[in-house]
């Protein structure tokens, strides 16, 4: 039962994320039936978007590398001060 409940949830919350029939109709090409709203009005808003993106991925690629690997080995570091409280 938990199965087909599951199932159907994530199978019902898809629909909603659709744009509805007018939105798709002033979309681009590039967002038709992705976004609700007008959408990028200029090529000056998919220059921003696509560098805003390129920063979002390179900020969480450098923040799991650095969360698994630190690579800190000196005694002296700053989180041996707090870490070591005594």
């Amino acid at each position: 039962m938990k199965k087909a409940l599951l199932s159907f949830a994530l199978l019902s919350s898809g629909l909603i994320v659709f744009a509805c029939p007018p939105c798709e109709v002033a979309q681009p090409r590039y967002l038709k039936g992705i976004t609700h709203g007008t959408g990028p009005q200029s090529n000056w808003d998919f220059l921003i978007i696509s560098a805003t993106a390129v920063i979002v991925i390179a900020t969480l690629f450098f923040s799991i590398k650095w969360l698994l690997m630190p690579g800190e080995k000196s005694d002296t570091h700053i989180k041996h001060l707090i870490l070591n409280i005594d």
